[in-house]
């Protein structure tokens, strides 16, 4: 089985990828090919799970910080024991990748399709590349014009 999920930023309106990846590749593998695909470097980043409004729920960090539940609170959880098929289930199912944990800069992830698997194809794949990823150091940065982010989460806005 593979995921379809598609990526937008909100500092790049002209910014997408589709990325086609194993249901039961770990988000630590998925972070790691996020990065590679974006040509950023290694950083501190978390996956969060959303919510049809994009509020951030569940936490999944690169580094293991040994948590537990804490009276009913969910705690951030290690990407590299969390398998997307735990978190993602079902189509218009949301993250948001976390890649500036300071800056608290980030990419809007929603899953759009599962399927089988070709089996002459490789995976993870990235399937759509569209205009340029937002610089990893600089907000706003590199950022174009246009309106494919304000379309996808015009219904979202303040």
């Amino acid at each position: 089985m593979v995921f379809r999920f598609r990526m937008l930023s909100d500092e790049n309106d002209n910014f997408v990828r589709d990325y086609e990846v194993p249901y039961d590749m770990t988000l630590l593998d998925f972070h790691n090919f996020i990065l590679r695909s974006l040509e950023y470097e290694e950083c501190m980043a978390s996956f969060f799970t959303a919510d049809d409004r994009w509020n951030k729920l569940q936490e999944f960090t690169a580094m293991d910080m040994g948590a537990t539940e804490s009276d009913g609170e969910l705690l951030p959880q290690a990407m590299d024991r969390t398998l997307l098929s735990q978190v993602v289930r079902k189509k218009r199912d949301r993250l948001i990748y976390q890649f500036d944990v300071l800056g608290d800069r980030a990419f809007f992830l929603e899953l759009t399709e599962a399927m089988k698997a070709e089996p002459d194809k490789r995976y993870p794949a990235v399937t759509l590349a569209e205009g340029d990823a937002p610089d990893q150091y600089r907000a706003g940065a590199g950022s174009g014009s246009g309106s494919v982010f304000d379309d996808a989460m015009g219904d979202f806005s303040d």
